[in-house]
């Protein structure tokens, strides 16, 4: 079978962003059928997203499925384990770029159809709620430290023996649960290549009445996670759980 770890990571992260901007785009463009569907909608099917995003991922060689470069940072200081960065990161985001292209070609005759630029950039990329640099920044955090500490304490041999194949699913409910609980002030990102990667996309792509990529908030995104996975993961490290 030609699988690798590269090709997992990054075709289990173009899976979570064609299914979760899937989703986004299906709330926002107009004549979808899903139009206004809802927050409760988003944050469902981005927890579904990680969860089968992981599954094609180990499918296709990953070793980690991390899907996620703030999650690898995470999970490399809790370890000790450095060497996979230079691999997955890359992986990871290129994946991204290229599930944000599939959306744009799921949706193609919807972009046309909708008026509102900020709706048009929101399927790719998040944005605040109400923009505030500091606060915005300590809500990133806060939401992938919780992503970061609560995944690798789920799968700690204190809890006990887990079920085979169950791991996906509880992250996928914890992402879920991320969204529900925290993800109403800039979107939950969460994941550097999630935001990034898309907001690329956004820029290179021809969609009709697009606005700019919003690159003055583009920081917060990735700098918010990784300081909340570098937090989460330095913790466990200390706790050695």
């Amino acid at each position: 079978m030609h699988t690798s770890p590269f090709l997992g990571e990054f075709l289990g992260t173009l899976i979570l962003i064609l299914l979760g901007d899937g989703v986004v785009a299906g709330v926002l463009l107009k004549r979808s059928k899903a139009e206004n569907a809802g927050w409760i909608s988003i944050t469902a099917a981005w927890g579904f997203a990680v969860t089968f995003g992981v599954f094609v991922s180990v499918a296709c060689g990953g070793r980690d499925a991390f899907l996620n470069p703030a999650f690898t940072l995470g999970a490399a200081i809790a370890s000790g384990d450095y060497s996979k960065l230079a691999l997955y990161i890359p992986a990871q985001f290129l994946g991204a770029i290229c599930g944000a292209i599939l959306v744009w070609l799921q949706y193609l005759p919807h972009w046309k159809e909708t008026t509102d630029a900020n709706f048009k950039l929101g399927i790719f990329c998040t944005a605040p709620a109400i923009r505030n640099t500091f606060a915005n920044l300590i809500s990133e955090i806060i939401g992938t430290f919780v992503l970061v500490f609560v995944a690798i304490a789920m799968s700690a041999k204190a809890i006990g023996a887990m079920a085979p194949g169950i791991g996906p699913y509880l992250v996928g409910i914890l992402v879920w649960a991320i969204g529900l609980s925290l993800g109403g002030t800039t979107g939950y990102a969460i994941n550097p290549a999630r935001d990034l990667g898309p907001r690329i996309a956004h820029f290179i792509l021809p969609i009709p009445g697009k606005r700019d990529s919003d690159w003055s908030y583009a920081p917060i995104p990735v700098v918010g996670p990784l300081i909340g996975a570098a937090a989460a993961g330095a913790l466990i490290r200390f706790l050695q759980f």
